[in-house]
């Protein structure tokens, strides 16, 4: 693992960790096993953070999400989002700027601040959702692209979206970080014209009469929801919230992943993390303001569980408002966008199998890589869930397309937990061991996490709430909505009833270890980072 010594699955008598060194070159006892490289310069980590997952939930997602609460409760939801998401941010952030090892993921640091079995249980729901994702992409994209009348069946296009999305992941992590450098470049921008694009017509700037809050007043501020009165407006507000997740899901887990494949990481997982947060508040707060100026809550073409509409609400604003060709610009940078988080999910599925094979946690194949720091057979088992995409030729797509969002929402929620138990268990550590060399630390912390992690447990538990509603009990909902739940119980006591028997349940703060590993991430982090004479000509616009 060049170099590094990692935390084996195996444990002394007493239940704490054991430390076994792994020479350089070898991977749990295979010899020659090469690992991943640090590829990723400063300005890909900058544009992965600020653009990296942003897909289809935040250009046609938010649709449905404006759908079911109207305007307020929309723009609610996504302030509360971003509130409880900085949490979890500066929480991984903080974490994985200390050690950012090579392999590195959340899993791997809960699995040594935490415990073997909560790590090998979060690493498998981590795994199983960032695969999910994938497909997911691609059936909005596939939803997207039907918003032009063209003869291509279905499955055609969901062909031809996964092969670009696994291709691009089939290149050394600097293709991967070069890639998504310009995908992400590309959704900033168009995020940017959007934004503009609504401020024109809120004044009037476009063909149309000016915009103002008209959609505020007609059909009304918020809706009402599986009832009527308050109780149906109360149900518009948790299901807006949990729906809106999708749109969020897993950027703080693509910056730690990252991290371990990052040139200099000490220095470019701070800024990443701070620059996320204004990503946040840019790209969604302000984003959801300017789709309820755009569309009403009750468009016909919104995107809903009940009908097969999928046009984003931003192309729909365009068209509304007279602006010709607009429209179809709009639906071919979300393409792109989808694209991109795609393939930013596949990256992380793939790392995330990785990782788990260099804690012991999955099979050893898993953590072999090619030459240029690959991990092939990684890669392979996590693009095959793409396949699921395909669910889409045999259901309408907007039905499919909320089967995943119920799956990566659930997932959020408990991965979004357990990132904040993983951080209080490393601060108690730190403060016990008396660690002060961490080189990104929040105000807002530990206390962050404790609130971050209590309310999205709480937004776990209503994830599913339509179905226990009178009249909308339905099966597949439910399943999609909590079985990640029931997975997540069964890998966590599976492997503890089972190899984890003599682990303790949590690593007392003054054992877990802090150390290893770290001399190699201060090497690594003070070494010379070559730039491009172009880089230097425009640095202080990209960072």
């Amino acid at each position: 693992m060049s170099g590094l010594e990692n935390i084996s699955s195996k444990h002394s008598q007493d239940g704490g960790p054991r430390l076994e060194p792994l020479a350089k070159g070898e991977v749990d006892g295979v010899p020659g096993n090469k690992s991943t490289q640090r590829g990723l310069k400063s300005r890909h980590a900058q544009m992965i953070a600020l653009g990296g997952t942003i897909g289809t939930g935040l250009f046609v997602g938010i649709g449905q999400g404006l759908h079911i609460g109207g305007p307020l409760f929309l723009v609610l939801a996504y302030c509360i989002i971003t509130a409880l998401l900085y949490g979890v941010a500066t929480a991984t952030g903080e974490i994985s700027a200390y050690l950012p090892v090579p392999g590195s993921s959340v899993p791997y640091f809960a699995n040594r601040y935490v415990s073997p079995s909560f790590g090998f249980t979060l690493g498998w729901i981590y795994w199983y959702i960032f695969a999910v994702t994938v497909p997911g992409e691609i059936t909005a994209t596939a939803l997207v692209i039907n918003y032009w009348q063209n003869p291509v069946p279905t499955g055609a296009w969901i062909t031809i979206i996964g092969i670009v999305i696994i291709a691009c992941n089939c290149f050394p992590v600097r293709g991967y970080g070069e890639a998504e450098f310009w995908f992400a470049s590309t959704k900033v921008m168009t995020i940017l014209g959007l934004l503009i694009m609504a401020v024109v017509l809120f004044f009037g700037g476009g063909p149309a009469a000016p915009l103002y809050f008209k959609h505020w007043s007609h059909p009304g501020p918020v809706n009402e929801y599986l009832a009527e009165g308050y109780t149906g407006r109360l149900a518009a507000f948790i299901g807006t919230v949990t729906f809106s997740v999708f749109a969020f899901a897993f950027a703080p887990e693509l910056l730690v992943t990252a991290g371990g494949e990052m040139q200099s990481p000490r220095r470019n997982i701070p800024r990443a993390t701070i620059r996320y947060f204004y990503r946040l508040v840019t790209f969604y707060v302000l984003g959801a303001v300017c789709v309820t100026i755009l569309v009403p809550s009750d468009h016909k073409d919104l995107l809903s569980a009940g009908h097969g509409a999928a046009a984003s609400p931003w192309a729909i604003g365009a068209r509304d408002a007279g602006i010709k060709v607009l429209d179809s610009v709009i639906n071919a940078m979300i393409v792109l966008s989808a694209w991109s988080a795609g393939n930013s999910y596949l990256y992380l599925a793939s790392r995330c199998l990785y990782s788990m094979s260099l804690s012991g946690n999955a099979p050893a194949i898993f953590s072999r890589c090619s030459k240029s720091g690959l991990p092939y057979y990684a890669l392979a088992a996590s693009s095959s869930v793409c396949a699921l995409a395909y669910l889409n030729v045999f259901s309408a797509g907007s039905v499919v397309l909320n089967w995943f969002v119920n799956l990566i929402n659930s997932g959020g929620f408990i991965s979004w937990v357990c990132c904040c138990v993983t951080y209080i268990r490393f601060r108690k550590a730190a403060e016990a061991q008396g660690i002060t060399d961490i080189p990104f630390r929040s105000r807002m912390q530990p206390y962050a996490a404790w609130i971050s992690g209590i309310g999205f447990f709480i937004l776990l538990v209503l994830n599913g709430f339509k179905v226990f509603v009178k009249g909308y009990w339905d099966t597949s909902t439910f399943l999609t909505s909590y079985i990640g739940v029931v997975l997540f119980a069964a890998l966590y006591f599976g492997h503890k009833l089972t190899v984890g028997r003599r682990d303790k349940l949590l690593y007392r703060p003054e054992e877990i270890d802090l150390h290893t590993g770290l001399t190699e991430v201060l090497e690594a982090n003070s070494a010379p980072v070559p730039r491009e004479k172009w880089y230097q000509k425009w640095r202080v616009l990209i960072e």
